[in-house]
């Protein structure tokens, strides 16, 4: 069965770490959008303008499953692929994190930036407040306006989320249905053979 939930950072946060005289600085964020996170890359180069390095890793959702991660000019594979491994551990989706590096004098080796890039990312998703989302898919539901106590019956029942209404003498009413309960609900709708329903 297809997941029908996943986790996601609700609240942001920052990490740190410090190593001889470098200081890398974790900031993770919930995202949209590649062009929600371009923004959000945007507003942490203007805020931390006299860093020497941003590398960050983002991924999209479960269905669409879209991801980057970026060095900054730090050696291949050191920077973006930790970050991005942080997310993958946590399994979260439609996150990033942006690590901000100041270069403190004393090259730190290829490992020793994947600690660092590794912890300040860990610290990041640590202090963040993560929360799990459910998938919701829209059923449309055209029906006669005496039908409507019935319906609404299932609604209050089930726990379902009401997303547009129109209550005329020919009702349209849009509902959001967790992706898993999906056949459960059309079913129970189907007793009523005057309901017209489609699967938006």
């Amino acid at each position: 069965m297809e997941t029908d939930n996943y986790r996601t950072i609700v609240k942001s946060a920052i990490g740190l770490y410090k190593e001889k005289g470098s200081k890398f600085i974790a900031i993770s964020k919930h995202i949209d959008s590649e062009d929600n996170f371009k923004e959000f890359l945007e507003a942490t180069k203007k805020e931390y303008y006299d860093a020497r390095h941003h590398c960050y890793a983002w991924r999209l959702g479960p269905d669409e499953d879209l991801f980057r991660s970026n060095d900054d000019g730090e050696p291949s594979g050191s920077a973006g692929k930790p970050i991005f491994n942080q997310i993958l551990s946590n399994e979260l989706y439609y996150c990033a994190i942006i690590v901000v590096r100041y270069f403190g004098g004393t090259k730190l080796g290829v490992s020793g930036l994947i600690r660092a890039y590794k912890t300040s990312s860990a610290e990041a998703i640590q202090n963040s407040v993560i929360k799990k989302k459910y998938i919701y898919t829209t059923l449309e539901l055209k029906f006669k306006y005496p039908r409507l106590n019935d319906i609404m019956r299932i609604i209050k029942d089930e726990k379902l989320r009401i997303n547009s209404q129109e209550f005329e003498l020919e009702c349209l009413l849009r509902i959001d249905v967790k992706r898993n309960d999906v056949k459960y609900i059309i079913n129970k709708f189907s007793l009523y053979h005057d309901i017209e329903l489609i699967v938006l």
